[in-house]
């Protein structure tokens, strides 16, 4: 198995990808490749043992930046990491494309270099998330802000391989977000969006408000877009802000702290379920690759636990699932 990883990609690149890479060859001994900046990347690696039967490099002389237009910067910027790294992959010389780097570069250079499966109309960017019933998965978080009917139903399909073979749930339930359960709400592509699936082979279930997202409700949740990036946004936003406010509530008061202290192993396991690096990244569905998008902001975990989604995508063929479902409509 060998995984390509953009070098370059994260807010702290390339010691967090170099970081993540050592990590995930000590856990899965996978091979891997890092596109980037040689010299830069070399330095990272100079901190560790020697991994070079594992671990090569692919020079990348240019870097997208997060604030750069995306479809402008992968025409411009030929031998920029993204694109370098993606076009292994196209040759095939490679099994998965990690990046942490910017999402819609990584969009427009995959949907144009690995083009997209047969049948699909527009790739969907799908991340699982921590329920009260185990891990959903939402889609689209940010691939396709304007979509049609059409594309949310093949979000569908395809988030329904990704739940049964990756997430293991044997026939994951779909629900549609909309600001009311009856079908009459909503907007008109919403009510044509619900038409659609009330009428596929998933395992629909209706509508599903914003505030039955996190109940597990449903295994898949569907929405356009941008939506979507606004839930992910603010679900950040508010976990990271609740364990500040636990955290000064608990020093400010000593009773509080031996209470803490007593509840130190469930406080341990609600972080690691809401810690969003475990997950792995968003997967680009959709694209003719298997390609893994990771958080700007993301640890040497996260890089680690995207290379082994990216892995999990390949053992599984999540793709060929897709076009066989993709086929049966």
């Amino acid at each position: 198995m060998k995984i390509v990883i953009d070098a370059m990609g994260s807010d702290r690149a390339p010691a967090v990808e170099v970081e993540g890479a050592i990590q995930a060859v000590e856990e899965y001994g996978h091979d891997l490749l890092l596109v980037g900046d040689e010299p830069a990347i070399k330095a990272e690696l100079a901190k560790y043992k020697d991994y070079s039967n594992k671990i090569s490099i692919l020079h990348a002389p240019e870097r997208i930046e997060m604030h750069e237009p995306a479809a402008l910067s992968v025409r411009r910027k030929r031998h920029s990491s993204i694109v370098l790294g993606l076009e292994v992959l196209k040759r095939e010389e490679a099994d998965g494309f990690v990046s942490a780097g910017n999402t819609g570069a990584v969009v427009c250079a995959a949907t144009l270099s690995l083009r997209l499966l047969p049948g699909i109309e527009r790739p969907g960017i799908a991340v699982g998330y921590p329920t009260l019933k185990g891990v959903s998965v939402l889609i689209d978080i940010g691939a396709n802000i304007d979509p049609k009917p059409i594309h949310l139903l093949q979000y569908g399909i395809m988030a329904d391989a990704y739940a049964k073979y990756i997430l293991h749930k044997p026939n994951p339930t779909v629900g549609l977000l909309n600001v009311g359960e009856e079908e009459s709400k909503g907007t008109d592509f919403i009510k044509e969006t619900h038409a659609l699936l009330s009428e596929s082979k998933l395992n629909f279930i209706g509508n599903i408000e914003g505030r039955a997202i996190y109940h597990g409700s449903a295994d898949i949740v569907l929405c356009d877009g941008f939506v979507g990036n606004v839930i992910l946004k603010v679900s950040e936003s508010i976990v990271d802000t609740l364990v500040k406010a636990l955290k000064q509530e608990i020093q400010a008061n000593f009773i509080a702290t031996i209470g803490a202290a007593l509840s130190s192993s469930a406080f341990n396991k609600l972080k690691k379920k809401m810690d969003y690096s475990e997950y792995g990244g968003a997967q680009l569905l959709g694209v003719d690759g298997r390609c893994i998008i990771s958080h700007g902001s993301s640890t040497p975990k996260a890089i680690k636990n995207a290379i082994r989604v990216a892995a999990e995508f390949k053992t599984q063929d999540i793709n060929k699932r897709i076009v066989e479902e993709i086929e049966s409509y």
